[in-house]
């Protein structure tokens, strides 16, 4: 026989069933943590616990000063390896803007690797933070040495590709773009802002692009809840077909 399931699972596997069967709509306000807990029988500890399962699985979100709420089904989108920014999928091309807020100032710490720099070398961060309505989506923070950074950024942009055409225009053609991608939990800063639970993984991407020359031009550190996103690479192998004569 199957062990029997503990408390708190019986009562996130109940609120799980209400949400799935439309008892509790999306964007709806549970009940307070002590109605639930007391409707469940339980401690507060207990149902604290039970809801923990589900802001793991996204399905609720703990809103500061306000309570727990179903979260509305988030569009996934997918990142293309190979220099690309997060691509969405066309169906929720209306669904997500974008956010930018631009920062001057000097290399620090891990940007002075990332992008080759002296330390105090001036940069420009773009902070890029997309929405599904209310809902933060995902994160990326993009940083530019100075003299690359456009001066008429958009504040808010209607998708990623509309951020990376505004610094393409400045930025010199690419010859080297590196990937490093690792699943992780978020900080507690990035569960903040992102309003999720620091059990839910996120795909972390480090992407660093040079131009022909060897100078990095771009480092881009961009976070992605994994509810929501998935990464794709393709490689491309080049065949060569031999001639008669050889």
């Amino acid at each position: 026989m199957p062990p029997a399931l503990s408390r708190r699972h019986v009562i996130a596997d109940d609120i799980r069933n209400k949400i799935s069967t439309g008892q509790i709509k999306d964007g709806e306000r549970l009940p307070s943590e002590a109605q639930l807990a007391s409707g469940y029988a339980v401690s507060t500890a207990t149902l604290r616990s039970a809801l923990a399962v589900l802001h793991g699985e996204g399905l609720v979100e703990k809103i500061h000063g306000k309570g727990n709420f179903v979260r509305y089904p988030l569009r996934r989108i997918t990142y293309i390896g190979g220099g690309r920014a997060p691509r969405r999928e066309p169906s929720a091309a209306s669904e997500l803007t974008v956010s930018v807020r631009t920062t001057r100032l000097q290399a620090h710490g891990q940007l002075i690797g990332l992008l080759g720099v002296s330390a105090k070398s001036p940069l420009t961060e773009l902070l890029c933070l997309s929405h599904q309505g209310k809902s933060p989506h995902s994160l990326a923070r993009i940083y530019v040495p100075r003299d690359l950074s456009p001066t008429d950024l958009p504040t808010e942009s209607h998708c990623y590709e509309g951020v990376e055409a505004k610094l393409a225009e400045l930025r010199p053609p690419l010859a080297e773009v590196q990937e490093r991608v690792c699943a992780r939990p978020p900080t507690p800063e990035e569960a903040t802002t992102l309003r999720i639970s620091s059990a839910m993984a996120v795909l972390a991407i480090t992407r660093v692009a040079a131009d022909r020359t060897g100078r990095v031009v771009e480092a881009a550190l961009l976070l992605l809840p994994g509810d929501r996103a998935d990464a794709l690479f393709t490689t491309h192998h080049m065949t060569h077909e031999r001639t008669s004569g050889e």
